[in-house]
């Protein structure tokens, strides 16, 4: 009895001290969280806003290459991957159907002008003896007859051999511009069609100049009016690591697409002097800036709120400054604005102390005016306006800060017409 008596101590101590641990364990974690900050200190610092697009690599220039004509490759000294110059030869067609062809064209030509001779001959003897009434109108009109006929004949010879040359001159495909292959999909003795077919013709090569690339990027709908053509753009591409280059903006589209259940515009940039490293296909980010302010006065955007004036109906932008234990609202005029921070044009010097959040004070006292007009409504049996609790970030992840001036709190979406004032972030965010 007292061996089970032992032995339900030890184990009561045992889960006592394993849950003691747990509450330990967790009391830890939660003393070595950081507290996130309250405050902020004015700082002068340099501000870029710009826009993000992902697109895929691609070669400016690429060109399939097709044969004019009906054939057998012969020769094609081509792979993969091989660098040609202008005017290399891609690949030949089998000409010897051709050769024979042409001698026997030829020939018909001597033949065709041998009979035109005689037919000549023949018309002018005709003509004379016409004229001295030895023969009939009918003989020399036959005569004639047979002249025309020798001139056509030759003539026609003459066109079928022009046409076999041209075709021996379409047996060689040689490079347009300084190209890489890179398909080939045919081998040599495989026959092909010409491109003047029903199927347009069998595909032999696909070449491109990777010296200019261009990047197919999608661009979100809410970051098109901030585009213009000619925009020089930063870009990285993933799969080489630490590579940098620039392009420029050179078309927007004018019509939306949906892609990946997100609707966007194309947008085409073109790269120079491409480092030979990048390869079609390839996925590129790029960095598009669209405003920048150097060495102006910065706050965090949670520092800056906004709300309605009820008299002017304007929207107006403050912060709370420090001054001693209590924080001072002031009004402010905001400039440039990236995912972080915005520029400060009047209202603000390097060094003073703003509140992240709404002081302790200004909450109570909008909490205690939403109190009276709610309690006014219901004693006049309307309904009570609604209001929005103050916010004091907006460094959430399915957000876009806006790179606002000055005048952006004229545009701001309209807020409620209740008396009560709202305070919000600074930097209306865009959804995506």
């Amino acid at each position: 009895m007292k061996k089970l008596v032992v032995l339900v101590v030890l184990v009561g101590i045992g889960i006592g001290g394993y849950y003691g641990w747990k509450n330990w364990q967790k009391a830890n974690a939660a003393a070595t969280v950081p507290e996130r900050p309250t405050t902020a200190t004015v700082e002068l610092r340099d501000i870029n806003f710009s826009v993000n697009a992902a697109g895929e690599m691609a070669p400016a220039e690429q060109v399939s290459v097709r044969p004019e004509i009906n054939g057998k490759v012969d020769i094609l000294p081509v792979d993969l991957g091989d660098h040609l110059k202008k005017g290399d030869l891609l690949f030949k067609l089998d000409d010897k159907e051709l050769q024979q062809q042409r001698a026997s064209n030829v020939t018909d030509i001597e033949k065709a002008k041998l009979n035109l001779e005689k037919a000549d001959r023949d018309h002018k003897r005709a003509q004379q003896l016409l004229a001295d009434k030895l023969i009939s109108q009918e003989l020399y009109d036959d005569t004639k007859t047979i002249y025309e006929l020798a001139k056509n004949a030759l003539e026609s010879a003459e066109r079928a051999l022009a046409i076999v040359d041209e075709h021996l001159t379409k047996t060689e495909v040689r490079a347009p511009f300084n190209c890489t292959v890179l398909t080939r999909p045919v081998s040599i003795g495989q026959a092909v069609s010409g491109s003047d077919g029903f199927n347009g013709g069998t595909e032999v090569l696909t070449i491109a100049d990777l010296n200019a690339m261009i990047i197919n990027a999608q661009v979100n709908q809410a970051d098109v009016p901030r585009l213009k053509v000619g925009e020089t753009v930063e870009v990285t591409v993933e799969a080489v690591v630490g590579l940098h280059a620039t392009g420029t903006v050179e078309r927007i589209s004018p019509q939306a697409i949906i892609k990946n259940n997100i609707k966007g515009y194309p947008a085409r940039i073109v790269l120079k002097n491409v480092d030979e490293r990048i390869r079609p296909g390839m996925t590129a980010n790029v960095k598009i800036p669209v405003a920048s302010a150097a060495n102006v006065t910065a706050v965090p955007l949670a520092a800056v709120f906004t709300e309605k004036n009820p008299d002017s109906g304007l929207m107006e932008r403050y912060v709370y400054v420090q001054q001693g234990e209590s924080f001072e609202k002031r009004d402010v005029k905001v400039g440039v604005s990236d995912y972080s921070s915005a520029e400060i044009q009047e209202g603000l010097k390097a060094g003073e102390v703003v509140s992240l959040v709404m002081p302790k004070e200004e909450l109570e006292k909008k909490t205690k005016q939403l109190a009276v007009q709610k309690k006014a409504g219901g004693e006049t049996g309307a309904a009570p306006p609604k209001a929005t609790a103050p916010a004091t970030s907006t460094g959430t992840n399915n957000t876009r800060a806006s790179a606002t001036s000055s005048a952006a709190s004229d545009s701001a979406p309209k807020a409620s017409t209740a008396a009560i004032k709202v305070s919000i972030p600074a930097a209306i965010t865009t959804p995506r």
